[in-house]
């Protein structure tokens, strides 16, 4: 036996490099802790979101008219409603959007995992792809946080759509006295749609909702370029920097994403062809076509306002939650695969959100 076959099989001459742990595990457990974190992150997302949601919804499918702005949309929904009035279609967001953000954290940490294993850190795919021209292949770039986004939006577009759906026909019910609503409820609401329409009707606005949320691209890109620049640029802390990443990002994703929301609305709150009245669209192409006959470019962004201060509070305090739950540690550029929020949302803002 030679010395260097002794090297190779003696245990005290040499060694043996400890094995490297399973690459999978870690990024698991932080997919599983996403679902989890994600639950508080729609709690605290409903709680100070659903207001401005009911205001924006109304002011999206109202007849000129109606209201006169935000502000006078507020004061008669609480003259007439009271200040339940603002949390009406509450109860499918409030199990809807923990799913949601569940969903959305886990699966938005899956396929970050997954393109970062199989895509990008491989270098000859790498090049392949644009706006992937950084030297760390154990980070996933800006670009891949926005695909991502896409294919976390998509997956929980599933459960968005018939949650948003029943949200949305509640919140335009607007007779204070509840025997003359058509739905006294989420779940009547369900039902009835469902036994006129099928699952087709509990699915109406499907494909709104997905063109809707492939904006995550944005949000989550813009979440990536913010952490990077707060983290580069200042002193602040960890959870000081998901906070406002957060909010921040949640702005983006709404200004580009709003005029597709509006569309999604008008799609779902469309009478159905049953007790609500005569079904005027058939598709997303249709609503589209209406908003602009109706109101010009202007009408793609009716309701904005309430949108757009409902965004940073939301999903901020949806982070806050998100990191108080301590179900998944804060997102830096030394942990790729883990997330913080929604915002949701993420993350999901619905969501949407």
């Amino acid at each position: 036996m030679t010395e260097q076959s002794t090297l190779k099989k003696g245990p005290s001459s040499m060694p043996a490099p400890a094995p490297a742990p399973a690459p999978s595990t870690a990024p698991k457990k932080s997919d599983y802790k996403g679902f989890v974190a994600g639950v508080f992150s729609g709690v605290a997302k409903l709680s100070v979101g659903h207001p401005f949601d009911t205001i924006k919804v109304r002011l999206q499918t109202s007849k000129d008219g109606h209201f006169k702005g935000p502000l006078d949309c507020t004061m008669q929904t609480l003259r007439k409603e009271g200040v339940r009035g603002l949390y009406k279609g509450a109860s499918p967001p409030l199990v809807g959007w923990m799913m949601m953000d569940s969903v959305m954290l886990g699966s938005l940490s899956f396929y970050r995992r997954i393109l970062l294993e199989n895509v990008y850190s491989k270098p000859h795919l790498r090049s392949l792809i644009p706006f992937s021209n950084q030297t760390d292949l154990a980070t996933l770039p800006t670009f891949g946080h926005g695909i991502a986004g896409i294919m976390a939006g998509t997956t929980v577009s599933f459960i968005a759509a018939p949650v948003e759906h029943i949200k949305a026909r509640l919140q335009i019910q607007y007779a204070a006295d509840k025997s003359k609503r058509l739905y006294s409820g989420p779940i009547d609401c369900l039902r009835k749609i469902f036994r006129s329409h099928g699952i087709s009707g509990v699915y109406r606005g499907l494909f709104a909702t997905i063109i809707f949320r492939g904006f995550f691209f944005c949000w989550w890109g813009s979440y990536d370029l913010f952490t990077r620049y707060f983290q580069r640029h200042t002193n602040l802390s960890a959870p000081a920097i998901n906070f406002w990443a957060g909010g921040l990002s949640a702005q983006v994703f709404w200004i580009t994403s709003y005029p597709s929301d509006v569309v999604k609305q008008r799609l779902m709150t469309d009478p159905m062809g049953g007790a609500d009245g005569q079904r005027q669209f058939r598709g997303w192409k249709d609503a589209a076509v209406a908003v602009y006959r109706e109101r010009g470019w202007g009408g793609y962004w009716r309701g904005f306002l309430p949108c757009f201060l409902r965004a940073f509070p939301a999903n901020a305090m949806a982070l806050v939650a998100f990191e108080g739950s301590d179900a998944v540690p804060a997102l830096s550029m030394d942990q790729p695969n883990v997330l913080p929020e929604d915002v949701h949302t993420a993350r999901g803002t619905e969501k949407g959100s």
